[in-house]
């Protein structure tokens, strides 16, 4: 079946916007690269002044232990001969030497929190260089694709037999892609928006709460907005964890579902055990993607709506197989009656079909949950 000429200009109208959006694509990589290099140029100036600093605070602690032993034997001096000494004399003693202790160990917190922010932006440091390798990577990958795209792409027409269906099928992935939008601004107008607002409209009763009743009920009001912020900083966490974890590109399964699990305890008053069995070994891309988007929705379900004080999740990597359990202390369900919006369960199943495993789940009102689930290993 040959083309109509409205159909190769509309064919050749496609391409050139595709070809428009991967050069798009690329200046977009090559600025995250270039504002990735000047924060790595900025935080290595920082680094370098931040060592420098340790070593100043090395060496006047050391001066400091000197005088707070030479405070120490003068006390040890007095407490010998008590009798020699006025109280005046005994109690200037006492509290030179008590001054100079509570300088070392405000002095070595300080030490501790210059320590840690070095450690943090050595962290940071290794993150964006693994960051400009993963770009340069990329840009690879891109400046290949556009090359195709420019030098054979353009008489692909000759090739396609069925417009519609190509047709269809773009409109498909639209569709999804503005799902996912949708999706991503429910979740971050539903949560961390309505936080934010929260902590912004609480921040001004403080000062009120502060000269109405006193400072006591006033560090309430912070300590409570304190715990908005850290809910929303969660929820911002998540939501990036749910376009794409990066660590499982650069870890893999295990160790990165050790790490959302960790955090995920870290953010709520729940308890989560994680067991993993057999070889911690690297699997292929679609499966690790997949295994990991079904523990995080089982996770999340039990935190946000079984009320659960008890995760336990255990993975067991076979040869040829997966098995996964995830088991929570919360208040259960009935799992044959369907509740309106429980989409969780719903993909949950449909993932696990695409994977051709099976998904078991066992609850009831009052015992809790336990959700199983088989996913064989293909070549």
């Amino acid at each position: 079946m040959s083309f109509t000429k409205n159909g190769e200009k509309a064919l050749n109208q496609v391409i050139d916007e595709m070809i428009e959006a991967v050069s798009h694509s690329k200046e977009e990589v090559l600025h995250i690269s270039e504002e990735t290099r000047a924060e790595i140029e900025n935080l290595e100036k920082e680094l370098e002044s931040i060592k420098v600093r340790v070593q100043e605070m090395i060496e006047e602690e050391q001066e400091l232990e000197k005088r707070v032993k030479k405070e120490r034997y003068r006390l040890s001096e007095v407490s010998k001969h008590f009798d020699r000494y006025t109280e005046e004399q005994v109690r200037e003693v006492y509290e030179r030497a008590h001054e100079m202790q509570t300088k070392l160990l405000v002095h070595r917190e300080k030490e501790k929190e210059i320590r840690r922010r070095r450690d943090e932006l050595e962290k940071r440091l290794k993150s964006l260089s693994r960051t400009i390798d993963r770009a340069e990577r990329l840009l690879s990958k891109i400046t290949t694709i556009l090359k195709y795209l420019t030098d054979d792409f353009q008489q692909v027409s000759d090739a396609i037999e069925d417009a519609k269906e190509k047709q269809a099928f773009g409109l498909k992935i639209i569709d999804a892609q503005e799902e996912e939008r949708r999706r991503l601004s429910r979740e971050i107008h539903d949560g961390p928006a309505q936080m934010l607002a929260n902590v912004l409209l609480r921040s001004d009763l403080v000062e009120r709460t502060f000269r109405q009743r006193g400072v006591e009920a006033a560090m309430r009001e912070v300590k409570e907005m304190k715990e908005n912020v850290r809910s929303a900083l969660y929820e911002v966490r998540r939501i990036i964890y749910d376009l794409r974890p990066m660590a499982l590109d650069d870890l893999g399964l295990i160790p990165t579902m050790r790490k959302y699990l960790d955090t995920v305890e870290e953010y709520h008053d729940t308890r989560i055990e994680f067991q993993s069995f057999g070889q911690e070994k690297r699997i292929d891309s679609k499966y690790e993607v997949a295994l990991f988007r079904l523990v995080q929705e089982a996770v999340q379900n039990a935190v946000k709506h079984a009320d659960a004080t008890l995760i336990q999740v255990k993975v067991e990597l076979k040869k040829s197989k997966v098995n996964m359990i995830v088991k929570d202390n919360g208040v259960g369900f009935n799992p044959d009656k369907k509740k309106e919006g429980s989409f969780g369960i719903i993909g949950m199943k449909e993932r696990v079909e695409i994977l051709d495993g099976e998904l078991m789940i066992d609850s009831a009102p009052g015992r809790g949950t336990k959700i199983e689930i088989k996913v064989p290993l293909r070549p």
